[in-house]
């Protein structure tokens, strides 16, 4: 079944309320609208990958409930060391941790995406890896950090694309995806499902 494409008239629904993910995607020019999804990020027992599918997928869904209509974006991210799962920091004494397991060490980013289109139906879902290297933190740095409160709200406890860059030493693979949004996999998967006609609009 074809679907109208996303235009200024038929937005993409984003359902995240993420400042970050808004951001980058304005900065593609795709129309879209941000709605918040109610889903708890929940620990589930699956391998991170499939975690962070599982929950976007759930984002995706709940706002389908609510609009049913629209091409839907889900997306959730975690960091993973040793395979443990990072998620945000409950309190400052959390993040502090978090940061010191981190810190001289690589780990993972993951991001999850779901697209539901108009019809309910999940079209497209795939995870996106980036490895990054922490340099190493004294803990004046981890403490001063923390006190900014950036990291309260990031999985992993650190924003790459705010004062916690001066943290990264190395990345490989999509920047964005630390963000929190793999915009080439998302945008080449929107012109695949047929979200998108084509691509710069």
């Amino acid at each position: 079944m074809k679907f109208k494409y996303i235009d200024q008239n038929y937005p993409l629904i984003l359902a995240s309320s993420s400042p970050r993910r808004s951001g980058l995607l304005k900065n593609t020019l795709i129309p879209f609208k941000s709605i918040g999804s109610d889903v708890r990020e929940e620990e589930l027992t699956l391998p991170p990958q499939e975690i962070t599918k599982e929950l976007a997928v759930k984002k995706a869904m709940s706002i389908y409930k609510r609009l049913s209509d629209g091409w839907i974006l889900g997306a959730d991210t975690v960091v993973v060391i040793n395979g443990a799962v990072l998620g945000k920091p409950k309190d400052k004494e959390d993040a502090r941790k978090m940061l010191l397991n981190l810190s001289d060490r690589w780990h993972r980013v993951i991001t999850g995406i779901c697209i539901v289109n108009p019809g309910g139906q999940v079209e497209h879902k795939e995870a996106v890896n980036t490895d990054v290297k922490i340099k190493p933190l004294t803990m004046d740095e981890i403490d001063s950090y923390v006190k900014t409160g950036e990291p309260m709200d990031k999985a992993g406890a650190y924003a790459i694309q705010g004062i916690g860059a001066f943290m990264v030493e190395s990345i490989k693979g999509s920047y964005s995806n630390v963000v929190g949004l793999p915009i080439y996999s998302l945008i080449r998967a929107l012109v695949r499902t047929g979200a998108l006609r084509k691509y710069p609009l």
